[in-house]
């Protein structure tokens, strides 16, 4: 199976969250599945990948030609495809992947998702969507998408659709 983890590439974030992608990237090699990601080698996703590759999972990237600077091309993965900009990124990754994970991340990540969560209540695919949030940084978010559910502003299971996860074993269990 092809696992897509959509995650920071942000410098100066804290310890725990390099971590956690490192262990999540590890997890993914440990089932035997693949990872597919962002191709690049800094911060989360650069653990990520790393992680995976320790565990023997083939690591398939995705980057813009733009961002292969920004983001540092990860020169190590098994695959790198490279495509013109963040709208054939999202569309290369959710075509190679069976599932999604969701790390901590700033509003690339949430644009990620969201897009990703839409898709799957659209019925444009019908792919597992876990979010793994060990330290809470989603908790904000989560209130505030319950606050739009009470307000209607989300239909019946809209929520239902997404994994909410605290841990690393329950978020590969989710997207199993």
């Amino acid at each position: 199976m092809r696992v897509s983890v959509f995650c920071s590439s942000a410098p100066d974030i804290p310890q725990e969250a390099l971590k956690l992608a490192f262990e999540i990237g590890k997890a993914i090699g440990e089932q035997g599945w693949d990872l597919v990601w962002g191709g690049g080698k800094a911060s989360m996703m650069g653990q990520v990948a790393k992680g995976a590759r320790e565990a023997g999972a083939l690591t398939i990237g995705v980057i813009p030609e733009p961002l292969k600077r920004i983001e540092f091309e990860d020169t190590q993965a098994t695959q790198m495809h490279v495509v013109e900009d963040m709208r054939r990124r999202k569309a290369k990754i959710e075509d190679l992947s069976e599932a999604f994970i969701i790390l901590p991340g700033g509003i690339g990540t949430l644009e990620e998702f969201f897009e990703i969560w839409v898709g799957r209540y659209l019925k444009f695919h019908n792919k597992p969507i876990a979010v793994c949030d060990p330290s809470g940084v989603y908790a904000p978010l989560r209130v505030a998408l319950d606050h739009l559910a009470i307000q209607n502003f989300m239909k019946s299971g809209q929520k239902e659709l997404v994994s909410w996860c605290t841990d690393i074993s329950s978020t590969i269990e989710a997207v199993k």
